[in-house]
């Protein structure tokens, strides 16, 4: 289900239609200015936002994109969040939360278990009904290892 246009309020709108998205930006950002994604390649992040099922943009009414997040979800049962930020000139005007209700209020979203990771923002989520998982000892996880997805690429 892709939505065109959804105004959320103060001269911004959030759409899923991915050929609005500023792939160059988003990678520039994921590249340089994130924590969790620092060094990645444009045809990684190309893959990235080709291979998830949901993406959304946050975007100025000038066009102007002001935020980015995707969910790597089957729609029924589980989705991880993740990439979820504001470019920086854009912070500190509530948007994060504007980027979170677009995803916690996706028609196709609603009750499916939803996860994500994150060093510093987990009061945002806790709004919207995100805890901590009781029994995180029972998860587990294969590390990343980037060297090998790069090698898959022929990178």
């Amino acid at each position: 289900m892709e939505t065109e246009h959804i105004d959320v309020g103060n001269g911004f709108f959030i759409s899923t239609n991915k050929k609005k998205l500023n792939i160059e930006r988003i990678h520039h950002f994921l590249s340089e200015q994130s924590y969790w994604a620092k060094g990645i390649k444009q045809e990684l992040v190309n893959e990235m936002i080709r291979n998830a099922p949901l993406c959304i943009g946050l975007y100025a009414d000038d066009g102007k994109q002001a935020g980015f997040a995707r969910v790597i979800t089957d729609f029924v049962r589980f989705g991880w969040v993740c990439d979820v930020f504001i470019f920086p000139e854009y912070r500190g005007r509530f948007l994060g939360k504007k980027l979170v209700e677009a995803i916690v209020s996706h028609p196709k979203l609603g009750g499916v278990c939803l996860m994500l990771a994150t060093d510093a923002a987990h009061g945002l989520y806790e709004q919207y009904g995100f805890e901590r998982p009781e029994h995180h000892q029972k998860l587990l996880m294969r590390k990343l290892n980037m060297e090998a997805v790069e090698k898959s690429y022929g990178l």
